[in-house]
């Protein structure tokens, strides 16, 4: 690379700290200016060299690190948006994991020294020759805003006519702005706000920078014009466009692309994926990264993608003996940075690549005189098998030719660029040819597309009627499993039915004597009608299941608890006698007494039970009722003794008073 200045047409700034720390002490820095006339050197504060960059609006500020220069990331991007429109910042040693400034300089044949001033210098230089990446924290489109420059409150005239000649001016200015970017030729989209007697905003946005925009900003009068950069997500480091370095290329080709860069140190410079990207994509992508004298596949023989690729770059083919197994690709990758399979895979194909080539490399970058570009003698010794000293020669005799003719036609500096000419003319004639075999292969592609949305098509119509019939199958036997859990349901019933009927029928039996076939065998013994306890649920459940009727025999199992409106239920029933396990209760004892209906202890009738029926022997029961009888009577007197003792002594204490 050439290290002279005079052919630049711009200035540029080469940055390096001399002292201080941007994240404590005040820095310096170590400034170098290049200019077509000549080099510049100084030192300067931090805020000198922001006054600098302001006032000359230099091309390119370039450095080695760009966080000496802004101490995180969002001080960047102030940065960034501080920096005149026509500046770009340039890190000159890589992107987010940039190299040493001594290896990229070597690499490129610049003069490098450890001082901070030679370290400016060697940034700069390197920028000129376009090598490093511009930071970047702002897409390639601008926001032209055009608005009111002042308030639309009252004024010198009426409220009204001030506002229209406010509005007024926006839209004639609008209108201004429109014509000039369709002069300039830009495309751009506009978005206005109407208000009262024209406009009260218009925003242009516009594809390009803000020093391709032909519009003045700043306010003239009411109306205020603004410039607003579009922000990215983050910070982005974008390849210088014409960095023509000598790199190997792996490419994955498929469904999703991927490709990756791979520099003569052998270091992953970049790899990237996509679903979208055609051939020329990918063409551009890997030009502006580099000049490919490898390009690699992963697999064997090579991809038909990966070979019309490599036939566009006229650059050496390489495959792997067998197709490269995964735990290799891994292990080859294992240091580098990817974020999908494809990228894995583009990546360890140029790894792999540059370690069978690395030997030769090494080999010719030893042969090569400093002055003779490296990529063309690498390019020409690995794609055509020619020895270094055949192609140096050829490339003397070349420059000789090319001499004479200058020298007759007194244009000496002219030779080099006709000679980059018929190689880019070369280079066109291959991707025409390249775009035509593309254009067939889009034919046919768009023509398998078709197919494929027939096909598409077809299959959606059946699975929407497949779909379409398991939900019939689904609400049908949804149905059927209601309809047989409803037929279960009605089974129990029906058997929990049959069964109560049963048991009815045989205490029916019991309850009448004039069957013959069950007098004989009733003789002697009466139906016991048994309540769980004393509750109105259990006396209503009783009656469900096999009815009570008057001159019942009713044990209550659990005689505790009940009240009156309990009491007076069973009362109402008028059973024969009430056998009862446990005490009642004070109240439902009275009310059962004043009702007339013999209660027992159920211990002095002997009950059998079977299932819910149950029978006592009649005698026992007339006993019970005997006995309830003789303790009835004694309670009955009991209480009129009660009565007359009451009366006797309200008749004693009227008499007293």
């Amino acid at each position: 690379m050439s290290t002279r200045t005079s052919a630049l047409e711009s200035v540029i700034f080469g940055v390096d700290v001399q002292s201080g720390d941007v994240r404590g002490q005040a820095p310096s820095y170590a400034l170098v200016i290049l200019t077509g006339e000549g080099i510049e050197r100084d030192v300067v504060t931090g805020r000198k060299l922001h006054r600098l960059i302001a006032d000359e609006a230099p091309a390119i500020v370039a450095t080695d690190n760009v966080y000496e220069l802004a101490e995180d990331r969002d001080h960047l991007v102030h940065l960034l948006g501080e920096l005149p429109h026509e500046t770009r910042l340039v890190q000159v040693t890589g992107a987010e994991q940039p190299e040493p400034l001594s290896r990229v300089a070597k690499r490129h044949g610049v003069p490098y020294g450890k001082e901070p001033m030679q370290e400016a210098e060697a940034a700069a230089r390197l920028a000129a020759g376009n090598v490093g990446h511009e930071v970047a924290a702002f897409e390639d489109e601008t926001t032209v805003k055009v608005s009111r420059g002042r308030s639309t409150g009252g004024g010198g005239w009426s409220e009204d006519r001030f506002t229209r000649r406010i509005h007024g001016g926006v839209k004639r200015r609008a209108r201004a702005v429109e014509a000039e970017l369709e002069d300039a030729g830009l495309d751009f989209t506009v978005e206005v706000t109407e208000k009262y007697g024209g406009y009260a905003n218009a925003e242009f946005a516009v594809a390009a920078r803000p020093e391709a925009i032909p519009v003045t900003t700043g306010r003239d009068g009411d109306v205020r014009v603004e410039f607003e950069r579009e922000r990215t997500d983050g910070i982005e480091f974008r390849p210088l466009a014409k960095r023509r370095d000598p790199v190997v290329v792996g490419v994955d080709p498929g469904t999703t692309t991927a490709m990756a860069i791979v520099g003569l140190d052998g270091s992953l410079l970049d790899v990237t994926s996509s679903r979208t990207a055609d051939s020329a994509a990918v063409i551009e992508w890997i030009i502006e990264r580099g000049r490919p004298i490898v390009v690699a596949a992963d697999v064997t023989p090579m991809p038909e993608t990966v070979e019309k690729l490599r036939r566009s770059f006229d650059a050496a083919g390489w495959t792997p003996e067998r197709d490269l197994p995964v735990d290799e690709k891994l292990h080859r990758t294992r240091e580098e940075g990817y974020d999908n399979d494809h990228e894995r895979d583009a990546a360890a194909a140029a790894l792999s690549a540059y370690d069978a080539h690395a030997d030769q490399f090494e080999r010719v970058a030893a042969k090569v005189p400093a002055e003779t570009d490296l990529g063309t003698v690498l390019g020409r010794v690995v794609s055509e098998d020619a020895s270094v000293e055949a192609v140096l020669e050829d490339l003397a005799t070349t420059g000789e030719e090319d001499g004479e003719t200058e020298a007759e036609e007194v244009q000496p500096e002219v030779s080099p660029e006709r000679r980059r000419i018929r190689q880019l003319e070369g280079r066109v004639e291959r991707l025409e040819d390249h775009v035509d075999s593309l254009e067939t292969t889009i034919e046919q592609k768009d023509e398998r597309i078709a197919e494929y949305e027939a096909e598409l098509e077809e299959a959606r119509r059946t699975e929407r009627r497949e779909a379409r019939e398991r939900q019939l199958v689904t609400r049908l036997e949804r149905a059927n499993e209601r309809l047989e859990r409803e037929r279960d349901d009605a089974e129990e019933r029906v058997e929990a039915l049959e069964g109560k009927l049963e048991r009815l029928k045989a205490l029916w039996k019991l309850d009448h004597s004039d069957f013959a076939d069950v007098a004989e065998e009733r003789a002697g013994l009466v139906p016991v009608k048994v309540i769980e306890q004393f509750t109105a649920d259990a006396i209503a459940d009783a009656e469900e299941r096999f009815g009570l009727a008057p001159d019942d025999v009713v044990l209550l199992r659990d005689a505790s608890g009940a009240g009156r409106s309990t009491a007076e239920r069973l009362a109402a029933v008028d059973p024969k006698v009430v056998l009862r396990n446990g005490n009642l209760s004070a109240v439902a004892d009275e009310v059962l007494f004043e009702a007339d209906v013999p209660v027992a202890p159920a211990d002095l009738v002997t009950v059998q039970e079977v299932d819910e029926l149950a029978v006592a022997r009649e005698a026992e029961v007339e006993d019970a009722i005997a006995d309830w009888a003789e303790r009835a009577a004694e309670r009955e007197r009991e209480r009129n003794a009660e009565l007359v003792d009451q009366v006797i002594s309200e008749h004693r204490a009227t008499r007293t008073e």
